[in-house]
């Protein structure tokens, strides 16, 4: 047996999942403004069919969870200051979910938690392997941006062929069918239970 080690990455990791998953589920955009970069997970409360069993769930799991890092943190950069990319980063997918056909915005809850950029990516991974969130695992494409130039060449998203009405992504050629998603997600989440 391994000596208990609380530095370890994955412990430091546990401990700001555990911190974002023991915050208040909160509106979808939170409706106050905060500063910071971070971690959130969001919730899905509705009746769209597909996701019946994490509705149903005792204990429901995020249906996706992700990152907003500080500006600048792609290229090695760090802007002084702080900014609101976290807060930012939930109204944008705030905005993904109104552009749908059969999602409701009212459906969708939220946690966030501000974090210290070094453990962000940390927190993020940990929490898509110990979750396996639906949107990120296997109905990817919800956190997507719309496509630069020349990138028109690219495959629709799983989540915009099962959530249809995002402009830019029905101008993408759809390698898969409506069915065959549903079925995909049907499979992963019979998997799960």
């Amino acid at each position: 047996m391994q000596p208990y080690n609380p530095l370890d990455y994955t412990n430091l990791a546990k401990s700001v999942v555990q911190a974002l998953l023991e915050r208040p589920d909160d509106l979808l955009p939170p409706r106050e403004l905060f500063e910071g970069s971070g971690v959130y997970a969001i919730y899905y409360h509705g009746d769209f069919p597909g996701y019946d069993p994490l509705v149903k769930a005792t204990d429901a799991p995020p249906i996706y969870v992700g990152k907003a890092e500080p500006s600048g943190g792609r290229k090695g950069a760090r802007r002084s200051g702080v900014g609101n990319e976290l807060y930012q980063r939930l109204r944008q997918h705030s905005g993904n979910i109104t552009q749908t056909q059969n999602l409701k915005l009212p459906d969708f809850t939220c946690r966030y938690l501000v974090v210290e950029p070094v453990w962000i990516t940390l927190a993020e991974r940990f929490l898509v392997e110990h979750h396996q969130p639906v949107w990120n695992v296997v109905i990817d494409g919800f956190g997507n941006h719309p496509p630069g130039a020349g990138r028109g060449a690219m495959r629709r998203p799983r989540w915009d062929i099962l959530h249809p009405g995002r402009v830019w992504a029905e101008r993408l050629a759809a390698k898969e069918s409506f069915e065959e998603v549903s079925e995909r997600l049907q499979e992963f989440l019979n998997r799960q239970r």
